[in-house]
């Protein structure tokens, strides 16, 4: 079963938000035009309480973008970003959502931060997102959202590792750091996974 996931496609990483992926919102037409062609669409969202330990601003003395050890782990410390309950946190309100069948949040322990949409960053916890894709029959997962080189590379990553077979689907993510994103790309396709454009689904 052909099954998309969008990662985060929040208001936070569009342009205008605190932590904003470049050209961010011009992911979101190409994701409307795609969702029909799959058999079940689900999405993910970044859904951050404001103590969360990724927040620069919860670590005095610290810069934005500084990284630091978290339980043995680096941590990049970001921006405030896709704090519940507030406007960042919101899907960006030209996303149409109606054949979503499910929203998987991640991110939501104050203690450790959580990229993929499969397991936060320590491996500690699923979302629980595997089982339900394998119970549903999910044999082919197709990526698409925010942003290419950290959250969509890591569920990926982690997808690819759960059997599934996955496909990265190009002009429908937009990365945070293009030049990191070259190596993740090139990483990515020597593991097997396939990069398309929203025309080859």
């Amino acid at each position: 079963m052909k099954t998309l996931i969008i990662v985060d496609a929040q208001n936070d990483f569009m342009p205008g938000g605190s932590l904003p992926v470049p050209d961010g919102d011009k992911i979101v037409p190409v994701i409307n035009r795609i969702q029909d062609k799959f058999n079940l669409v689900v999405a993910t969202q970044d859904w951050h309480p404001q103590n969360h330990i990724s927040f620069a601003s919860n670590h005095p003395g610290k810069s934005i973008f500084e990284e630091i050890e978290v339980a043995g782990k680096p941590q990049t410390l970001w921006p405030d970003h896709c704090v519940q309950n507030t406007d960042g946190a919101l899907f960006h309100p030209d996303l149409q959502t109606e054949r979503w069948e499910a929203i998987f949040r991640k991110g939501t322990d104050s203690k450790i931060d959580s990229y993929s949409a499969f397991y936060d960053n320590g491996h500690l916890k699923s979302t629980g997102l595997a089982g339900y894709l394998k119970e549903k029959g999910a044999s082919q997962l197709f990526f698409c959202g925010l942003a290419a080189d950290i959250c969509v590379y890591y569920s990926i990553y982690d997808a690819f590792k759960e059997g599934f077979a996955c496909f990265f689907i190009e002009d429908a993510t937009q990365a945070l750091d293009l030049e990191g994103f070259k190596e993740i790309k090139k990483e990515l396709i020597h593991l097997g996974i396939q990069f398309i454009t929203s025309e080859e689904i």
